[in-house]
């Protein structure tokens, strides 16, 4: 019989992603969302697959509305993508970021505890945990030394995950992602903002990019590359958690200067480096060893750096032509 997967965060680029893989694996699938006025089912439907995707509103902050939600769906496997993902903003909603994606998780955790302890759990962890580096590269026995409200929060609901697996048995999994960008990314991530901006830029559109700190580093891969990486831990015999990343670093002005080389031009004459993004505490390398989810997973990135950029431009290029009719 086939498997049934619920998905939190659906409607993000994770879950957008993570959604399509497993139906093409015979999955049924639910996705999990916030109730609000408007859903926004944009990916899903970018990826042509809204109407494979069964739908089903729930609220982390109600431990009592997810465990109906289990009941309904009888899940075999659970990922946990739903947080306040954005690091900017839980500077300035440092409760609420702790809620949904600490909390949230550990809400999470004790529903699947509760309704069937032998639901297999993904928890999303972030590259962002690490935050001051101890250690470079990164891998799982790194110490942890998170710069934000959100890597705390996820922190919170890392070892939540680790607890349960040890105290209840769950098969339960976290995987520490560290960036991973696409066609999907939302406005508000440096990564597409840039490709977005350069697409105007391109158009006629807009005359400049403002952007933060031109010299933060990170590990940036391909999303759906990443999201293949969610499925196979919960594919093994025995539960553990994984680093996912690339191995290499890029700047962000090393991201802007390939984008815009992909249009034909100098990133030099439109980026503005601007105070008013800096972050009160930044994390200035990120860099990730996957040396274990390649041997134990079998899993590697595929996609390199300049293809990773060059086909979010070349996206945003269609998007932003397609608008304004071009």
């Amino acid at each position: 019989m086939a498997k049934t997967a619920l998905i939190t965060g659906i409607t993000g680029q994770d879950g957008a992603y993570l959604a399509q893989f497993l139906l093409e694996k015979g999955y049924r699938v639910w996705g999990a969302f916030r109730r609000s006025s408007t859903v926004n089912l944009e990916r899903l439907e970018y990826l042509g697959i809204r109407d494979k995707v069964e739908l089903v509103p729930l609220d982390l902050l109600d431990l009592g509305n997810i465990i109906r939600v289990l009941e309904k769906v009888q899940p075999d496997e659970v990922y946990n993508l739903a947080a306040q993902s954005f690091v900017a903003v839980s500077f300035e909603q440092p409760v609420v970021t702790g809620e949904i994606t600490g909390l949230g998780a550990a809400r999470m955790l004790e529903a699947v505890r509760i309704v069937n302890p032998q639901i297999k759990f993904y928890q999303a962890s972030s590259s962002e945990m690490f935050g001051k580096v101890q250690a470079v590269p990164q891998n799982e026995n790194t110490p942890f030394y998170p710069r934000s409200p959100y890597a705390a929060a996820k922190l919170y609901a890392h070892w939540m995950t680790v607890n349960y697996r040890e105290a209840y048995g769950i098969f339960a999994c976290s995987g520490i992602l560290f960036n991973h960008e696409s066609p999907l990314r939302g406005l508000e991530f440096v990564t597409r903002k840039i490709t977005y901006t350069v697409a105007q830029i391109k158009h006629g559109l807009a005359r400049e990019l403002r952007l933060g700190n031109l010299e933060a580093r990170r590990d940036w891969g391909y999303a759906p590359e990443y999201v293949e990486a969610m499925w196979l831990m919960l594919q093994q015999d025995e539960p553990d958690d994984y680093v996912i990343a690339t191995g290499e670093t890029h700047s962000v002005k090393e991201f802007a200067q390939e984008a815009f080389a992909c249009v034909g031009l100098d990133w030099r004459d439109y980026v503005v480096e601007d105070p008013a993004f800096y972050r009160p505490a930044d994390v200035e390398l990120l860099v990730g060893d996957a040396t274990k989810a390649q041997q134990k997973l079998g899993w590697r990135p595929r996609t390199t750096f300049k293809e990773l950029v060059r086909l979010m431009v070349e996206a945003d290029l269609k998007r932003v032509g397609d608008r304004c009719g071009r």
